[in-house]
C-alpha cells in the first residue's frame, strides 16, 4: 500500500517509492506535518512541541503550554495562534478573517481523481498511486476544505491540492489559497530558484535559509520569464549527485507564490500556490473553489536526483497524447531567416534546402494573417494574407508537404491588435478597467479569456485555421504581460478573480482545441520561456525554451531548465551568426551540439549557407535523427554547471544504460590550458563502452570514476560531442 493509516497513533504514512510522508491528527483535531524524507518502516514517535508560548498564543481549551506558533502544522490557518505564513485566509461576511480548521474524516482510494478545470499530474492505471483525502471543518462558518494528498508507486513525488466548498449560509471571500505547505524542524538548507528575465531564463540562484521570508512570485498574468513556479530546499551538503533535496513545483501558469519562512525558532514553512497579491475568491453558499496541483519531489541522490523524478514524472504523466512518447522531428522555423518579410516563393525556397538537409517539418511563424507586416496590428484578424499568400494557406501547405515535409504554423490566439478588424468590432473582449486607459505590450491587448463568448470565439477561429490546411505543427505563442487587470462582465466583488478566470479560460480553450486535433503537435511559447510550466506542459508536450538562441547563453538557459523540466519538453534552434539577440558569432558545430541537446530545429535562411554549412547541416540532421530518442527520453545528468565556471557539461543515458551521449562546451579559450579529465555517471560500472567518433573502448567505472579525456579545443565558442556504445 501506498497509504496507509494507524487508528491508534493517529498518522497517516504516505509512501512513494523511496519517500516517506508523515501526517498525525492531534487530540485537538488540527493536522500536525510529522515526517517527509527518505523512506521509513513506519512507527511514529511522538511528536515534541517547543514550549515556548510567552509571546505565542496557546489554544483554548489545551494545558496552556501548547501553540500552533510552535506546531509544525500541515496546513496552517490565520488568526487562531499561528503567527507564521498561513497557507490560506477567509474572510467573512462580517470583515473578519479567523478561520478554524479540524479534522473531521478521511479517505484512501485507488489512483487519483482529476482536478476540475485545471491541468495536473494522472494516472492510467489506479495500481499507479493512491490518493488520500483529509476532511478539514470549521463548525462556526461551514467552511469544510479538503486536502487531496497523491503518493505514486513509482516515483519519489507526492502531489498536494485543496478544494474549499462552502457549506455555511453565508458567503465567504477567499484571500490566500495555498496548494501546499510543508513544515521543517530546522533551516539548515540552500533555496534554489530558477529566475531571469526574456531572453535570459531560468538561470540557477542559490542561497542560505535566513531567518525572516525568502521568495518568488510573479503578479504578470502568467507564470513568467522572471521565475518559475519552482523552489528546492537542499541540504548544506547536498551536491547534483548526494544528500536531501526537497522540490515545490506549481502545475500552474498564473500568477504564483513560492516561499521559505524561518521563524524565531529556526523553523522553516516552504510554501506555494497562487498568488495572494490582487487575489480573492467569492464564494457563495454551495460554491467550491479547486487550487491547483503542487508536486513535491523528494531525492536522497542530490540535485541529479530529484531533476530525474521531475522528468520522468512530467514525460510520462503531466505530458498527454500522440506526441507524448514519439520522437519529435527535426524542424526549420522561418522566423529569423525572413521575420514579417516573405512570399510563398521565399518560404518554399527555404523548405526546399530543408529537405536536402533532410528536414522533416517546416513552420511558418508570424506575419501569416490579417495585414500583419509588423508587431503593430492584425491579431485577433485569423485569416490569410492574400498579398503575401495569395494562393491561400492550403497552397503553401501542400508545397510544403510535396517536398515530403510536414507543415506548421504560429499562432497567438490570446491576443488582440487595437489595429485589427476584431478590436474595431469588439472593443469591450480585450482585458482591462472601464475608463482607464489601455497599456500596450508589443503593440498588443490581451482578450479577456474569463468570457466565455471570447473563449468560443478563440476555439472557433482556430478550428478553422487548423481544418483549412494540412497543419501538423502549432506553436502557440503568448508576447505580453496583464495590467488593468479586469473584465467588464464580472461584478465588482469578483474582479480580483479576474486573473485566474483567465487560466481557468485559458485552460478550456486549451483543452478543446487539442482534443479536438490530436493528430498537431502543440508547442507553447511566451517570448520564449515566459510560461514554461507544468500547467502548459499538460497540453503542449513542449515550450519554446527561450527566444534567446544564442549557443552560449543557452547553457545556462537548457542548464537550469533542465533542474525540473524534461529534455523532450526543450525546444532548441541553430540560428544565425552573429546571433540576432546579442550579436555574438559561434561555429555552426557549437551552435549545433547545443541545440541536439533538446527538440532539434533550425531558424535561419537555409538558403544562404555555403557548401561546408551544408555538408555540416546534413550530418547534423543525420546525428540527430540516430539520437533523438536517447535525448528526448533518456535519463540526464548535468556534469559540469556553467553557472559556476567557464564550461559546461551534461549527458544523456538510455535507460537500459546501452548508450549513452556526451556534450561538452567551453566558452573562453585558456591559455596553456591543463590536460583535463571528465567524469561520467549514469553508466554501468561494470560493461565497456565504446567511443564511437574514436573507437576506443573504456569501462563504465574507468569513465565514471577515473574520467575521459578532454580534447585540447582551439580558439572562444567551442565544443565536443561524443557518443557511447555498450559492449555486449
Amino acid at each position: 500500500m501506498s497509504i496507509s493509516y494507524n487508528a491508534s497513533t493517529r498518522v497517516f504514512h504516505l509512501q512513494a517509492n523511496q519517500t516517506s510522508y508523515m501526517i498525525k491528527i492531534l487530540d485537538s483535531g488540527y493536522l500536525s506535518h510529522f515526517y517527509w524524507g527518505r523512506k521509513l518502516r513506519g512507527r511514529a514517535q511522538e511528536i515534541r512541541y517547543l514550549d515556548h508560548t510567552v509571546f505565542s498564543p496557546t489554544v483554548v481549551g489545551m494545558d496552556g503550554k501548547f501553540s500552533l506558533d510552535s506546531c509544525p502544522t500541515e496546513y496552517p490557518a490565520y488568526g487562531n495562534g499561528d503567527l507564521r505564513v498561513p497557507a490560506y485566509q477567509v474572510q467573512l461576511e462580517n470583515g473578519t478573517t479567523i478561520s478554524d480548521l479540524r479534522y473531521e474524516s478521511h479517505e484512501i482510494v485507488s489512483g487519483k481523481p482529476q482536478l476540475e478545470g485545471l491541468p495536473a499530474t494522472y494516472v492510467e492505471q489506479d495500481s499507479e498511486a493512491e490518493t488520500l483525502e483529509i476532511t478539514l471543518r470549521d463548525e462556526l462558518i461551514g467552511l469544510k476544505v479538503i486536502l487531496s494528498y497523491t503518493a505514486f508507486a513509482q516515483y519519489d513525488a507526492i502531489t498536494r491540492s485543496v478544494r474549499f466548498i462552502n457549506e455555511g449560509i453565508a458567503p465567504l471571500k477567499l484571500l490566500r489559497v495555498l496548494s501546499a505547505s510543508v513544515d521543517f524542524p530546522h533551516n539548515r538548507f540552500n533555496m534554489l530558484d530558477l529566475a531571469g528575465s526574456w531572453s535570459r531564463e531560468r538561470h540557477m540562484q542559490l542561497r542560505p535559509l535566513m531567518r525572516g521570508m525568502q521568495s518568488v512570485e510573479s503578479r504578470r498574468g502568467s507564470s513568467s520569464h522572471h521565475h518559475n513556479p519552482f523552489i528546492a530546499l537542499l541540504a548544506k551538503d547536498a551536491t547534483e549527485d548526494y544528500g536531501d533535496v526537497f522540490g515545490f513545483n506549481l502545475v500552474y501558469s498564473g500568477n504564483f507564490v513560492a516561499q521559505a519562512e524561518v521563524d524565531q525558532f529556526d523553523t522553516t514553512r516552504v510554501s506555494i500556490g497562487i498568488n495572494p497579491f490582487d487575489f480573492s475568491w467569492h464564494l457563495d453558499s454551495g460554491e467550491a473553489f479547486q487550487t491547483p496541483e503542487a508536486v513535491l519531489v523528494y531525492s536522497s541522490q542530490g540535485l541529479g536526483g530529484m531533476s530525474r523524478t521531475y522528468h520522468k514524472l512530467y514525460r510520462s504523466r503531466i505530458c498527454r497524447g500522440k506526441f507524448r512518447d514519439e520522437p519529435r522531428p527535426v524542424l526549420v522555423n522561418n522566423w529569423e531567416a525572413t521575420y514579417f518579410d516573405f512570399t510563398a516563393e521565399k518560404i518554399e525556397a527555404i523548405a526546399k534546402v530543408g529537405k536536402e538537409l533532410g528536414i522533416e517539418l517546416f513552420v511558418l511563424d508570424d506575419g501569416w494573417f490579417g495585414k500583419r507586416n509588423n508587431d503593430r496590428g492584425s491579431l485577433g484578424d485569423w485569416f490569410v494574407n492574400r498579398e503575401k499568400l495569395p494562393d491561400g494557406l492550403e497552397d503553401l501547405a501542400n508545397r510544403v508537404r510535396k517536398l515530403d515535409l510536414e507543415f506548421g504554423l504560429w499562432f497567438e490566439p490570446e491576443m488582440i491588435s487595437p489595429d485589427s478588424d476584431l478590436y474595431r468590432n469588439h472593443p469591450d473582449w480585450c482585458i482591462h478597467v472601464p475608463e482607464r486607459a489601455r497599456s500596450l505590450g508589443r503593440n498588443q491587448l490581451i482578450l479577456d479569456l474569463t468570457r466565455q463568448d471570447v473563449c468560443d470565439e478563440i476555439i472557433k477561429m482556430v478550428s478553422n485555421i487548423l481544418s483549412s490546411a494540412p497543419i501538423s505543427y502549432v506553436k502557440w505563442d503568448m508576447n505580453r504581460n496583464m495590467s488593468e487587470i479586469g473584465s467588464v462582465l464580472l461584478p465588482p466583488h469578483r474582479q480580483r478573480e479576474t486573473a485566474h478566470r483567465y487560466m481557468l479560460g485559458l485552460y478550456r480553450v486549451l483543452d478543446t482545441i487539442t482534443t479536438k486535433f490530436p493528430h498537431v503537435l502543440f508547442e507553447s511559447c511566451s517570448g520564449g520561456g515566459g510560461r514554461f510550466d507544468p500547467g502548459i506542459l499538460y497540453y503542449m508536450p513542449q515550450t519554446w525554451t527561450s527566444d534567446n538562441t544564442d549557443a552560449v547563453e543557452r547553457l545556462k538557459i537548457q542548464y537550469g531548465t533542465s533542474i525540473v523540466y524534461p529534455i523532450s519538453s526543450m525546444g532548441a534552434h541553430v540560428s544565425a551568426s552573429p546571433n540576432h539577440q546579442i550579436d555574438r558569432s559561434t561555429s555552426l558545430k557549437m551552435r549545433g551540439d547545443v541545440a541536439m541537446s533538446g527538440n532539434f530545429g533550425y531558424e535561419l535562411d537555409l538558403s544562404q549557407f555555403t557548401d561546408e554549412e551544408m555538408e555540416l547541416a546534413k550530418q547534423q540532421v543525420a546525428l540527430y535523427k540516430e539520437i533523438r530518442k536517447l535525448v528526448q527520453f533518456g535519463n540526464y545528468y548535468r556534469l559540469l554547471s556553467p553557472f559556476e565556471g567557464n564550461e559546461a557539461a551534461w549527458m544523456f543515458v538510455s535507460e537500459d544504460q546501452r548508450e549513452a551521449m556526451v556534450v561538452y562546451s567551453r566558452v573562453l579559450a585558456v591559455p596553456h590550458e591543463p590536460f583535463e579529465k571528465l567524469q561520467l555517471k549514469g553508466l554501468d560500472a561494470n560493461a565497456d563502452y565504446i567511443v564511437i567518433e574514436t573507437e576506443e573502448q573504456l569501462g563504465g567505472d574507468e569513465l565514471m570514476y577515473n574520467g575521459i579525456d578532454i580534447p585540447l579545443l582551439q580558439g572562444d565558442f567551442q565544443s565536443w560531442l561524443i557518443r557511447l556504445k555498450r559492449v555486449d
